[in-house]
């Protein structure tokens, strides 16, 4: 067994302990989730239902980026992000991240989320993360980076939220005066082969992990808006109604790719979504044989209602 992690691929404390878990060289399942459809899987190992979380084989969870960082490092750490420095740079690298994962955080969220914190002041909280960078400036003027010239934990663990703050105004911070080196170190960062790996397949899937709790059916895009439109999904396969049918054709997660071969395979890129269902919301699902496999496949006995639909997006393999 390997470890499982749950992960979404623009949230910043992912990406650092997705790039922890790639420098280390660990192999892992990677199971990249939808925030607005989180799987029971996920909830089940941790009920906050935030990512990462790390799944060992042995059933314990890690919760929480840094602690993942620190359990990947224990195992590897051919760059000496962690285990190449001493006492008093790791107390320095502890006490960068809690200024990142407090006070910065608490301030880049309110400049870049106003509408999610009433009373609050964009502007405000802008200058006060900028205050924060200022000093990060200070720091990686002399090398190039925050505790010398290598990358330490540090760099990694503040790289993703420098990124967001970056990239809620691009043109602001780009002008900002007194940000040269911290411009330098985030394209540094940015370019670098340890980032890049993390933000693309296999450790950045753009689809989310197929819940084998869930159940799914393939559905032309001009169908599902018909539905949304009339309230009701009528479509039992490609080309044939429920009505025709008899029942509304589903698959397991094991299911999905060889269907969308079979029967989808000449449908243009993005004409083909894929819906995530909620069994516990579908009235009469029979497990029955498809003619001449014998494999059983999923049927929907009864229209498909539409608040059983958990995720309608973009097939891909």
């Amino acid at each position: 067994m390997r470890p499982v992690l749950y992960s979404f691929r623009r949230c910043p404390y992912a990406m650092r302990a997705r790039m922890a878990l790639a420098v280390a060289g660990l192999e892992l399942e990677l199971r990249e989730v939808s925030l607005k459809a989180k799987p029971p899987e996920l909830l089940e190992a941790s009920p906050k239902g935030t990512v990462p979380v790390l799944v060992l084989p042995g059933g314990a969870v890690i919760e929480e980026s840094l602690a993942i960082m620190h359990w990947a490092l224990n195992q590897a750490d051919p760059q000496g992000w962690l285990s190449a420095w001493d006492l008093s740079a790791k107390a320095l690298m502890d006490a960068l991240i809690a200024e990142n994962d407090g006070p910065f955080k608490h301030h880049l969220d309110r400049f870049k989320y106003p509408n999610r914190y009433p009373g609050e002041t964009s502007e405000s909280h802008r200058r006060a993360a900028l205050a924060i960078l200022r000093g990060w400036n200070q720091r990686l003027s002399a090398a190039g980076w925050l505790l010398g010239d290598r990358p330490c934990l540090a760099d990694w663990a503040l790289l993703p939220f420098v990124r967001q703050f970056r990239l809620a105004d691009p043109a602001d911070f780009d002008a900002e005066p007194s940000l040269d080196a911290l411009r330098a170190w985030l394209s540094r960062c940015l370019e670098h082969q340890t980032f890049k790996a993390v933000m693309q397949s296999p450790w950045a899937e753009r689809s989310p992990w197929r819940s084998p709790s869930w159940l799914y059916h393939l559905a032309l895009r001009g169908d599902w808006n018909t539905a949304r439109q009339a309230g009701a999904y009528l479509i039992s396969t490609r080309g044939q109604s429920l009505e025709q049918v008899g029942f509304v054709h589903l698959s397991t997660a094991q299911q999905v790719v060889a269907t969308a071969e079979r029967f989808y395979g000449d449908v243009p890129a993005g004409e083909l979504l894929l819906l995530s269902l909620d069994p516990r919301q579908l009235s009469d699902v029979r497990f029955e044989p498809a003619p001449g496999t014998g494999e059983l496949f999923p049927h929907l006995y009864a229209e498909l209602p539409l608040q059983a639909v958990l995720l309608a997006e973009a097939y891909t393999v």
